[in-house]
């Protein structure tokens, strides 16, 4: 399986429905559960920046990771980007193949 990581950007009226936060988060993890059941999320993080979320997760390819950032989109993000992550040491190892 691949690593991603997810970068979640919500949108106003979801991050001021503070009382709703954590159902909204259930939610937005039960669409993944049930849609994408291959996924295996190793961490989420809230962020103080330019985003809001960031999870690290692993999936099969890269059609299973875009279906999470438009799961992620459709639940009140107004932008969800997943990137492919390659642990340091197979990073390392592919530098090495190259000579």
């Amino acid at each position: 399986m691949a690593t991603y990581v997810l970068l979640t950007k919500m949108g106003p009226e979801v991050l001021r429905d503070v009382k709703h936060r954590e159902a909204i988060g259930r939610m937005w993890k039960k669409a993944i559960a049930e849609k994408c059941p291959e996924v295996r999320f190793i961490c989420h993080y809230a962020l103080l920046g330019p985003y809001d979320f960031l999870d690290i997760y692993e999936a099969p390819d890269e059609a299973v990771a875009a279906k999470v950032s438009m799961i992620t989109l459709s639940q009140g993000a107004v932008k969800a980007e997943s990137w492919t992550a390659v642990e340091y040491g197979r990073f390392l190892k592919l530098l090495e193949e190259l000579g």
